[in-house]
């Protein structure tokens, strides 16, 4: 018997696609937007989120038969803003730079839509485990779609990855910039996210027509 059984593998599966919480939820939209135009920044507020959300839907799955209906959403709130203070201090402990980079995004994150709809809908309703692998998944699937909005706007956008020059040097025009490349700065513009996160979704709902809504 494996470690996952079929229905615990589809809670962490099903939100990297399918039920993908920005593509197809449409929640998050606002840090997809705002912090993409460079992929190392993309990356670290996956795993922030990635942390909070596992974490965070463990101890409210926990809580979930002790906490007062009238005041669980402020207990949420405290919960994940427990979670976001360690990370914001583990960010200017150890990647000051990045920690400026995100500023207020990393804040934000106690307001996440995708968050608090996991807390209400799933943590406070099943186990820990479960809870668990849910917030696993659903955290993934939101990386995900950073990672690629990050990935095609710092490439197309300045020439690089991770800060790092793939092109060629724009400058002394070598690489593909010798060819006539020249970097498109709207790719760094938040609506250009937007664009690229609605291509994501065209491409989603091509492959399964279930997703398209009547």
């Amino acid at each position: 018997m494996g470690l996952l059984s079929k229905k615990d593998s589809k809670l962490i599966t099903d939100p990297l696609a399918d039920n993908n919480p920005i593509t197809i939820q449409v929640l998050g939209i606002c840090s997809a937007l705002a912090i993409t135009a460079e992929l190392k920044a993309s990356l670290v507020m996956g795993i922030a989120v990635l942390f909070v959300l596992g974490i965070g839907n463990v101890v409210i799955s926990l809580m979930r038969n002790i906490i007062p209906s009238k005041i669980r959403i402020i207990v949420q709130l405290i919960v994940v803003a427990a979670l976001v203070i360690i990370v914001d201090q583990v960010l200017k402990a150890f990647a000051y730079d990045l920690s400026k980079t995100l500023s207020v995004f990393i804040g934000l994150i106690i307001t996440n839509c995708i968050i608090m709809g996991r807390f209400e809908a799933f943590a406070l309703a099943n186990k820990p485990w479960q809870s668990f692998l849910d917030g696993i998944g659903n955290a993934l699937g939101y990386a995900v779609i950073l990672i690629i909005v990050g990935f095609f706007r710092e490439l197309l956008g300045s020439g690089t990855l991770f800060g790092v020059p793939v092109l060629g040097d724009p400058i002394e025009k070598t690489g593909v910039y010798a060819f006539g490349y020249e970097n498109n700065g709207f790719m760094l513009m938040p609506p250009m996210a937007l664009i690229i996160v609605g291509l994501i979704i065209w491409v989603q709902r091509s492959r399964n027509k279930d997703l398209i809504e009547d």
